[in-house]
């Protein structure tokens, strides 16, 4: 069913071809304006054949060096510790009733610092 091209195509298959199309954009295969005029066609499609002739001068595929890569971001272990170290100050004052804990907030991002230097280097 799906090499019929006169089949008809519902709202998904006009929002994947939209996708492949910002992709094309993204990779500077089109200007604004012929993106434009693309979208406007795809948005107005009611068959595959009319879908697919949006892309018949583009390549089928996306090679992945052209993709931005779609990495979860690293935990900031450290941005966590240094936004922790004021709150557990606190706590720990009013648990122990020592001023000295609020050192604490100075203390651990020099210290941490320190050891991440000495890891780079």
């Amino acid at each position: 069913m799906a090499d019929v091209p006169d089949i008809r195509v519902g709202t998904e298959e006009r929002e994947q071809a939209l996708t492949r199309l910002s992709e094309h954009f993204s990779a500077g295969r089109l200007s604004v304006a012929e993106f434009d005029e693309r979208s406007g066609q795809i948005a107005a499609a009611t068959t595959r054949r009319q879908i697919d002739a949006v892309f018949t001068d583009l390549p089928d595929a996306i090679p992945d060096s052209e993709t931005p890569e779609k990495k979860q971001p690293k935990w900031d272990w450290f941005g966590a510790v240094i936004a922790a170290t004021p709150i557990i100050a606190v706590v720990l004052f009013f648990v122990l009733g020592s001023w000295l804990w609020f050192l604490l907030i100075p203390v651990v991002p020099a210290v941490l610092e320190g050891g991440r230097r000495a890891i780079k280097s």
